[in-house]
């Protein structure tokens, strides 16, 4: 009896010492993630201006959301850059991952080098591609005039450029987390496997298409999630480019959240408009866990 005493006592112990060191981290957790995510669905239910009393004006906000035509042509921008970015750093990202991966000793300098954008500032990044971008001074252009374009496109206020721009400057800086996540999954693929093909006689494509992706596929689903998660947020690139004058076809949900927010200080539309990309991701991420069974392999 006093063994299993013991034994209850020293576990109680450990239990609230496992909660002590997690203390600090669910205050933050609650205090930065979950209280302001149930006060923004609160609020999404009210009108207010950031200073007076809130009023609840039930669904009129969120029928609201949808009776706006610049919102619904944010929704529609927000949808393309996604369609375009995702697939692009994926495939960019593992192309260049298979090849550094064969580079031997230079691999670590390939890691460094496209590694690099990740970790400069988003507003040195828009510095640097608000000049190449620039119709009157932009590198890119004087090349295009070179090759026979006589008239260039103005890249940030084209309607059918602006979102493709932003979308190439967004993987030129996510590339290189892109290609040190894919490093790292090919650098976990057993060399057995790869010799009993070549044993086998299997091509470069075969043993790519039937070894090297399947194997890479926790990856790729992870790396998708995030990146589906990250391009229905994105705002900074617009926000240094455009400011407060962003053209229709440039704006994006998160650009127009803080707009209604902060500029226009209508808390509660905004808040309704964040539900719904909420839910919208929230949707998205379920599909895709519900669609890996198909095709994600785990190996034990």
């Amino acid at each position: 009896m006093a063994l299993a005493a013991d034994v209850k006592r020293r576990r109680r112990t450990e239990a609230l010492w496992g909660y002590a060191f997690l203390t600090p981290q669910l205050i933050g957790l609650i205090a930065f993630m979950v209280g302001p995510l149930i006060f923004a669905i609160v609020l999404s239910f009210s009108s207010w201006d950031g200073l007076g009393s809130r009023t609840f004006v039930g669904l009129q906000n969120f029928i609201g959301v949808w009776q706006d035509a610049q919102l619904r042509q944010s929704w529609l921008n927000t949808a393309w850059f996604t369609a375009l970015q995702v697939p692009g750093l994926l495939i960019t990202g593992f192309f260049f991952a298979f090849f550094i991966q064969k580079a031997g000793r230079l691999t670590p300098f390939y890691r460094i080098f496209f590694f690099a954008p990740q970790v400069t500032s988003t507003v040195a990044v828009g510095a640097i591609w608000l000049w190449l971008l620039n119709p009157e001074i932009s590198p890119v252009n004087s090349l295009l005039k070179s090759l026979g374009l006589p008239n260039p496109p103005d890249w940030l206020q084209n309607p059918r450029t602006a979102i493709p721009a932003i979308v190439v400057v967004s993987i030129w800086q996510g590339l290189g987390y892109m290609i040190v996540m894919f490093v790292a999954g090919l650098q976990n693929i057993s060399p057995t496997l790869m010799e009993a093909a070549d044993i086998d006689g299997a091509s470069e494509w075969q043993k790519l298409r039937r070894i090297t992706v399947p194997l890479l596929s926790p990856t790729i689903l992870f790396l998708s999630i995030t990146s589906i998660i990250g391009s229905f947020q994105v705002f900074d690139y617009i926000y240094f480019f455009f400011d407060t004058t962003a053209p229709a076809n440039a704006h994006t949900i998160v650009y127009d959240i803080v707009n209604f927010a902060f500029r226009q200080f209508k808390f509660g539309f905004a808040a309704a408009i964040a539900v719904y990309l909420f839910l919208i991701l929230l949707a998205l991420t379920g599909l895709q866990f519900l669609a890996q069974k198909k095709w994600v392999h785990y190996t034990e």
